[in-house]
C-alpha cells in the first residue's frame, strides 16, 4: 500500500471565504499572535524564558511541565504556517529570532531538551531519559517537524539543521539505546516528524529510522497506557492513553504510506473501525476516561495496568466525566487524514468533519484566545467529586478546583499542550480542503476553499466555492481557471448526507452513496458552475443498545454540526436535568449571535419532565403533569462562551 492521495498544499489551497475563511482569519489575527504574548511573557508562561536560561541569556531555573518545549515548538509551528498563508514581516521576525535562539540551545550530538540542559548548569548528574515522563521523543519530535515547516515556508534551514541534529541524535538511541528509546517513547510524534523529515530531504536514513521505532517498541514489554503491552501488528482494539494512540497509528500511517505494508495497514485500519465504530463520541471527541484500567476485567489480571486520559472498553462513553482532550481529538484528525492518503476513503474525511465542526471547536472559544483542555459533553452544578480541571495534569496539581458548573475555557493552561496544537490544526486546515490523485482533484471539506491543481502534463482545475455551510447545504463551486483538458473532480458525499443533488451549469448528474466521492469526468472550460445540495433536516440520533449512558437518550444534530442545550437558553424555573425531547418534536433552523459570532440554533418545544426529588439516591417519581416549553439549542461547539453554565449533548426521550 502507497500514498493514493497528496492534500494540497498551501500554493493549492485556501479557505478565503465562507465559515473556515473566518476561523482562518480569527487564527492568524487572534490565536497566533495572543499565544505568542502569553509564551513570551514570563509573567503568564514559562514558555520562552526556558530557552532563553538554556542558552545562558538568562539566569534561573526550569520552570513548567517537561512537555513544555514541544508545546513551544507547536506555536512556532502554527506561526509558521500564518507565514505561508499571511506573509507578516513582524511575525516572520519573531519567528527568525525564536528559530536562532532554539539552535543556540541545541546540544553537538542533537539532544535538545531544556529541562535537562538548564539542570545541567548546575549539577553534574542531570542526565538524558533519566525518566520516561520527562517526555523527550515528544519534543524532540515536535522541534523536528517545526524545523521541516520552516525550511518548507522560509527555504532557511536554520531548524532544517536542528531536526536533522535531533534525528541524529534519536539514530544513536536506536542503534546504542534501544531500550531507553522504546521506553520514553510517549505521546510519539517523533514517529510522524522523522517521516516528514525523510519527505523534505529525501534521505533513506530518516525512514530506516521510523522503522527502527516500530521494531524496538515491539520489543519493548510495556502497558496498554502506551499502547506497547502487545505488538502493534497483534493489536485489534485500541485501549490507553488517546493522545499516545492516536499519535503512534498516525506515524505508522505515514511509514506505511512510504514502506508499502499492508498488512500493518490492515492493522491500522481494523484499530481506526474500533475507535469509530466503538469509542467515538458523537462529537468526535476521543478517550472517554479521565482514569481506568485495561485491559479491564481481564481474567489475566497481572497484565491490567492503570491507565488516564484514556480510551475504555466498547461503547464506555460517559458524558459528564468524559475526557475528550483536546489534543486527542486533534490526534484523531492526524490519524485519519493519513488513512484518507492511503485509501481514498471518504469514511476518513467525514470523521475529520465530525471532529473539526463539534470536539476540535469546542476546544477554543468563539473569540479564539480561550481553550478548553478537556471537552465533557455533560456539564452539571454540584459534582460531589472533583474532577481535574484544564491544565492541571498532576505534575503540577490545582488545590482548588472550580464548582463543577463554572469549568471554563481559559486563556492559559499550565498544562499548555492542547491550545497550540489547536493553533497549529487550525492554521493548517486548509491542508484538510482537498487533495489531489492519478484520478483527479478530491475535495474533502466544504466552507469556503479556493483551490488550484496542476497536474504534471499541465492540465489546471481552479475553483472558487461560494457556501453558508455548515449552515446551509447548497454549495456552489465556479470553475475559474481549466487548461489543457479535463481534470476528474471528486465531491465527497458527507456520510450524514441523503438525497443530495448535483448539478454542473444546470445538468443534473448522478450522485453516489453517502459516504463516497461522486466523480465529475469532463473537459471543464472557465465560469461554469458546480452546485452540490445537502439537504439538512434535523437528525435525532440514538446509541447503541451496549452504550449504558446513552441509554433513552437522544442527541440532535443537523448537517455535520451537532447541538447541545445550555442553561441560558433553558426557559426560567427549567433545570438542565428538566429538559427532555419528544419524539417526533420538530426543530426551527433560527440565526443567532453568540458572542458575537453567526451561528444557526434549532428552536423547539422541550417537554419539562418534573422537579422535585431530594438528595437521596433513589426516590419516588413524583405523579405531576409534563408540560413543554420553548428552549434553544446551539451548536456544541459554542457552549461555554456565556459565562458558568450547565449543558448537555443527550437528552432524555419522551415516547
Amino acid at each position: 500500500m502507497t500514498t493514493v492521495m497528496r492534500p494540497l498544499t498551501a500554493a493549492e489551497a485556501r479557505w478565503d471565504s465562507g465559515f473556515w475563511g473566518g476561523i482562518h482569519r480569527r487564527t492568524g489575527d487572534t490565536t497566533v499572535p495572543r499565544m505568542w504574548a502569553s509564551l513570551s511573557d514570563p509573567d503568564i508562561s514559562p514558555g520562552l524564558r526556558n530557552f532563553e536560561v538554556a542558552a545562558g541569556l538568562e539566569d534561573g531555573e526550569h520552570t513548567g511541565p517537561p512537555f513544555m518545549d514541544g508545546d513551544f515548538y507547536k506555536w512556532l509551528e502554527a506561526a509558521i504556517a500564518r507565514l505561508e498563508t499571511d506573509p507578516d514581516p513582524e511575525l516572520a521576525a519573531t519567528v527568525d529570532a525564536v528559530a536562532h535562539l532554539i539552535a543556540s540551545v541545541q546540544r553537538e550530538d542533537g539532544y535538545l531538551h531544556t529541562p535537562t540542559l538548564i539542570a545541567q548548569r548546575h549539577r553534574s548528574d542531570a542526565t538524558a531519559l533519566a525518566d520516561r515522563f520527562h517526555f523527550e521523543t515528544y519534543n524532540l519530535g515536535h522541534l523536528i517537524t517545526a524545523g521541516v515547516r520552516h525550511f518548507e515556508v522560509t527555504g532557511d534551514t536554520t531548524l532544517l539543521d536542528v531536526a536533522r541534529g535531533a534525528a541524529s541524535f534519536l539514530e544513536d538511541l536506536a542503534t546504542n539505546k534501544p531500550l531507553e528509546l522504546a521506553r520514553s517513547a510517549i505521546c510519539p510524534s517523533h514517529y510522524m516528524a522523522v517521516i516528514e523529515l525523510y519527505r523534505a530531504t529525501g534521505e533513506a536514513q530518516y525512514l530506516r529510522l521510523a522503522e527502527s521505532f516500530l521494531r524496538v517498541r515491539d520489543d519493548f514489554e510495556g502497558g496498554d497506557d502506551n499502547q506497547d503491552r502487545v505488538p502493534v501488528r497483534e493489536q485489534t482494539v485500541v485501549a490507553g492513553h488517546a493522545v499516545r494512540a492516536n499519535y503512534l497509528y498516525a506515524g505508522l500511517a505515514d511509514l506505511v504510506a512510504e514502506t508499502g505494508d499492508d498488512e500493518l495497514t490492515g492493522v491500522l485500519e481494523g484499530l481506526w473501525r474500533d475507535v469509530v465504530d466503538t469509542k467515538l463520541y458523537v462529537t468526535g471527541g476521543c478517550g472517554a476516561l479521565y482514569d481506568g484500567a485495561s485491559p479491564d476485567g481481564s481474567p489475566w489480571q497481572e497484565q491490567i495496568s492503570r491507565v488516564h486520559q484514556a480510551y475504555g472498553r466498547a461503547y464506555q462513553l460517559p458524558h459528564t466525566t468524559a475526557h475528550g482532550e483536546s489534543c486527542a481529538n486533534i490526534g484523531m484528525i492526524l490519524w485519519s487524514e493519513r488513512m484518507l492518503a492511503l485509501t481514498g476513503d471518504a469514511r476518513y474525511a467525514d470523521v475529520i468533519e465530525r471532529i473539526a465542526f463539534n470536539a476540535l471547536l469546542a476546544g477554543i472559544s468563539l473569540s479564539g484566545s480561550e481553550y478548553f483542555y478537556t471537552n465533557p459533553l455533560r456539564q452539571v452544578r454540584e459534582l460531589p467529586f472533583a474532577l481535574r480541571r484544564a491544565g492541571d495534569t498532576g505534575l503540577h496539581p490545582v488545590p482548588d478546583p472550580p464548582p463543577s458548573d463554572e469549568r471554563l475555557r481559559e486563556s492559559y493552561l499550565s498544562c499548555f499542550c492542547c491550545p497550540p496544537n489547536t493553533a497549529r490544526t487550525l492554521a493548517r486546515f486548509h491542508e484538510r480542503a482537498a487533495s489531489a490523485s492519478a484520478e483527479g482533484l478530491f475535495v474533502h471539506q466544504y466552507g469556503g476553499s479556493a483551490l488550484r491543481h496542476t497536474t504534471a502534463d499541465g492540465r489546471v482545475l481552479a475553483l472558487r466555492e461560494h457556501s453558508d455551510y455548515p449552515w446551509q447545504g447548497r454549495i456552489k463551486f465556479i470553475v475559474e481557471e481549466a487548461a489543457g483538458g479535463g481534470i476528474p473532480l471528486h465531491l465527497r458525499i458527507p456520510g450524514w448526507a441523503t438525497d443530495a443533488a448535483l448539478t454542473v451549469d444546470g445538468e443534473a448528474v448522478a450522485v453516489s452513496a453517502p459516504g463516497t466521492y461522486t466523480a465529475i469526468d469532463r473537459e471543464w472550460r472557465g465560469g461554469e458552475s458546480v452546485v452540490l445540495d445537502l439537504p439538512m433536516p434535523v437528525r435525532v440520533l440514538r446509541g447503541h443498545r451496549l452504550a449504558e449512558d446513552l441509554v433513552n437518550q437522544v442527541a440532535v444534530q443537523r448537517g455535520p454540526v451537532v447541538y447541545a442545550v445550555e442553561s441560558p437558553d433553558l426557559p426560567a424555573g427549567v433545570r438542565l436535568e428538566q429538559a427532555a425531547l419528544r419524539r417526533g418534536g420538530a426543530f426551527a433552523p433560527v440565526e443567532v449571535e453568540l458572542a458575537g459570532e453567526r451561528l444557526v440554533a434549532l428552536e423547539t418545544e422541550l417537554v419539562v419532565l418534573p422537579g422535585g426529588g431530594g438528595d437521596e439516591l433513589y426516590g419516588d417519581l413524583e405523579d405531576a403533569p409534563l408540560v413543554t416549553a420553548t428552549a434553544r439549542l446551539i451548536p456544541y461547539f459554542a457552549w461555554g462562551n456565556r459565562g458558568p453554565s450547565e449543558m448537555s449533548v443527550w437528552l432524555p426521550l419522551i415516547w
